[in-house]
């Protein structure tokens, strides 16, 4: 249930102005000229707030936004909800668009599983357009109770960074320009507006962690000053966050000889000479993009295989995260496991095998293939059937965990080798296969917000 909430008569937090919101922008650019910009708006305050906000902004400069309300089809009237939302925003000449969660929900995880699916659905439809912007309304109140939720969690000082203002993905940029705002100057530039809202009665729900996190911020004696206060410590790790990834990332740059067909060599030395702090994040980095793995592994696993490596303890091989890491004289191999990688039947024109190997392939024939890992028994087939695929560089172990294209007689492609059952030698990979890991081997460098953050009016100094 939820339930429609007016502006306040009368707040004391000063409205976000124009000129102010144009700075935390600023902060979060560079957008180029005409901007065209994806805001996700649900009709609470704050996603209302910055797309008013946004809007004017980019008019300003000529372009526009497109407000997109991820209707998760949960509550009966939540698609009713969604199109009164429009009806506010289309109101202010703003288009607005609903994107709608379809099909089974899951009966544990909920939440994560909405909010996976909310940011899949607006990465999609950003992608298909070419929107490379879309702005989401966290603010500093969100900024604590993440901070803290982190901390419950154990998380180290990367964690404790909390949210970026600016994260990349592989389709577009996510901007959260409003992180240092705290929530009643969005209330009250909504009232400046004479915009009403919508207030989502679940968000005082005690069975989530976070409104009990919220609701513990809520009985400090100046709750906006605590927020103010974890935000800043945020920040401040924020910034030591971006140092070291800088760091990592010139070491991986230095370090790792990366191959497009998803192994990598290590340079032993180059990495175990690097601080300890560096060398296991980036032994770790690497280990996430040949696994496929959304997120770095972290722990003492990573450390324990780290200093295997730079004790020359790796034996016969170690294998963590989906990887095996295999000695090659100073140098180390670091190919993908094949135990447990699945074999599947490609059903459209595009395919994500092992969720880091896109496949494409004509209509024609596609539905008596299978895709799978080569596998020593696929490379001894194949090597009978091309004897030239021998030639290869690329090394024994990395071999068998290429994608091979099977059907009821054996081995039909292994496109990694430019190898076609039935047709002359070739050189080239053929151009049905590339690489696609979810994450890269140095991704963007957590963007902080600088020492001297944007000023914000009418508002004390946080200590730090």
């Amino acid at each position: 249930m939820r339930e429609l909430a007016s502006p306040p008569p009368a707040a004391p937090a000063k409205r976000l102005a124009a000129a102010e919101f144009a700075r935390l922008m600023a902060a979060c650019g560079p957008f180029g000229p005409h901007p065209l910009l994806a805001v996700a708006v649900s009709g609470g305050a704050d996603s209302s707030a910055l797309a008013l906000l946004a809007a004017d902004w980019a008019r300003a400069r000529k372009g526009r936004v497109v407000a997109l309300t991820v209707d998760h089809g949960l509550r009966p009237e939540s698609t009713a909800e969604a199109r009164h939302v429009g009806r506010w925003l289309g109101a202010r000449k703003i288009e607005h668009r609903v994107l709608s969660w379809n099909g089974a929900k899951p009966q544990t995880g909920l939440q994560a599983a909405a909010r996976a699916a909310r940011y899949r659905l607006l990465e999609e439809w950003c992608r298909a357009r070419g929107i490379l912007h879309l702005l989401l309304a966290h603010h500093r109140g969100d900024q604590a109770e993440t901070v803290l939720l982190r901390l419950d969690a154990g998380s180290g000082p990367f964690g404790l960074a909390g949210m970026t203002p600016v994260a990349e993905t592989a389709a577009l940029r996510l901007v959260r320009p409003l992180l240092t705002v705290p929530r009643p100057r969005l209330e009250t530039t909504l009232a400046a507006f004479g915009q009403d809202w919508i207030d989502d009665v679940s968000n005082r729900d005690p069975r989530f962690a976070r409104v009990r996190v919220r609701a513990a911020l809520a009985a400090a004696s100046d709750p906006e000053r605590v927020a103010a206060l974890i935000a800043a410590a945020a920040a401040a790790l924020g910034r030591f966050r971006a140092a070291e990834e800088n760091a990592v990332a010139r070491l991986l740059a230095r370090a790792v000889e990366f191959a497009p067909e998803g192994y990598a060599r290590l340079e032993g030395r180059v990495l175990t000479a690097a601080p300890a702090g560096h060398g296991w994040r980036a032994l770790a980095a690497v280990l996430a993009t040949i696994g496929g793995l959304d997120y770095a592994p972290r722990g003492d696993a990573v450390r324990k295989l780290f200093a295997a490596l730079a004790g020359g303890r790796l034996g016969g091989g170690r294998t963590l995260a989906g990887c095996r890491l295999v000695p090659e004289g100073e140098r180390c191999l670091v190919v993908r496991e094949t135990r447990g990688v699945e074999t599947l039947t490609p059903r459209g024109a595009r395919t994500l095998w092992d969720r880091r190997v896109e496949i494409r392939l004509p209509a024609k024939g596609r539905t008596r293939l299978v895709v799978g890992p080569l596998g020593a028994a696929g490379w001894a087939d194949a090597v009978a059937a091309a004897p030239w695929l021998r030639e290869t560089p690329i090394p024994y172990a990395a071999r068998l965990s290429l994608a091979a294209l099977r059907d009821r007689h054996g081995i039909a492609a292994i496109p990694a080798l430019g190898y076609v059952r039935g047709r002359p030698r070739s050189r080239k990979k053929t151009s049905n296969m590339r690489l696609l890991p979810p994450r890269a081997l140095a991704p963007a460098v957590f963007a902080a917000w600088p020492a001297r953050r944007v000023p914000l009016e009418a508002e004390r100094p946080a200590v730090v």
